[in-house]
C-alpha cells in the first residue's frame, strides 16, 4: 500500500484539527464572535482534533522507525560489501605473493593515491614506489592502475559474492574495450 494513501488524509485531518483548535483559542482570546454550534458537535470536533493529532504522532513514529530500519539495512549492506572487498583484496594479494610493502602500495594505489602521496606516506622515494607498483602490475598480470582496480570490481560483481550474477554481456564488454 502506498504511504500517501494513508498520509494525505491524515495530514488533512491534522491540518483541519489544528485550524479548528487555533480558531477556537484565538476566538476566545480576541473575543471574535462566531455563530454558535451545538455543544455535541463542538465536543465531537474537539475529539476528532485530538484523535487526528494522536494518529499523526503514531504514523510519524511508524515512518521514523521504518526509516531507521532501512538506514540500518543499508549500512549493514555497505559493511558487508566493504568486508567482501577487503576479503577479495587479501586473497588476491596472497595469490600474487605480494610482499608487505607491495601490499601497502597496492592498497594505496587502489584507494586512488598518487605515487608522490604513497611515497610520502611510506617515507620512501617515488622511484621505489614506481618499482613496487610495476612489480604489483607484473604479478597481477595487468598494465596499470585501472586494470588492477577492474580485477577487484569484476570479482565483486561476479556470482561468487552474494549469489547474484552481475556479469556484463559480451557486446557490452567489447564496446568498453
Amino acid at each position: 500500500m502506498k504511504v500517501w494513501v494513508v498520509l494525505f488524509p491524515l495530514l488533512a485531518l491534522q491540518l483541519g484539527s489544528g485550524l479548528f483548535l487555533l480558531w477556537d483559542i484565538l476566538g476566545s482570546i480576541l473575543g471574535i464572535k462566531s455563530s454558535p454550534i451545538a455543544w455535541v458537535y463542538y465536543e465531537l470536533a474537539q475529539i476528532g482534533a485530538v484523535i487526528g493529532l494522536i494518529l499523526g504522532v503514531v504514523v510519524s513514529a511508524t515512518l521514523l522507525l521504518r526509516s531507521i530500519r532501512k538506514q540500518r539495512a543499508a549500512e549493514e549492506s555497505l559493511r558487508l560489501a566493504s568486508g567482501a572487498f577487503m576479503e577479495v583484496l587479501h586473497e588476491r594479494f596472497a595469490e600474487w605473493q605480494l610482499t608487505p610493502a607491495e601490499r601497502d602500495v597496492a592498497l594505496f594505489s587502489i584507494k586512488g593515491l598518487s605515487t608522490a602521496d604513497i611515497a610520502a606516506l611510506r617515507n620512501t622515494s617515488e622511484g621505489t614506489v614506481k618499482a613496487q607498483t610495476n612489480a604489483i602490475y607484473r604479478k597481477a598480470g595487468v598494465s596499470g592502475r585501472p586494470q588492477l582496480l577492474s580485477l577487484f570490481i569484476d570479482e565483486l560483481m561476479s556470482d561468487t559474492i552474494g549469489g547474484g550474477t552481475a556479469q556484463l554481456e559480451p557486446e557490452v564488454v567489447e564496446k568498453a574495450s
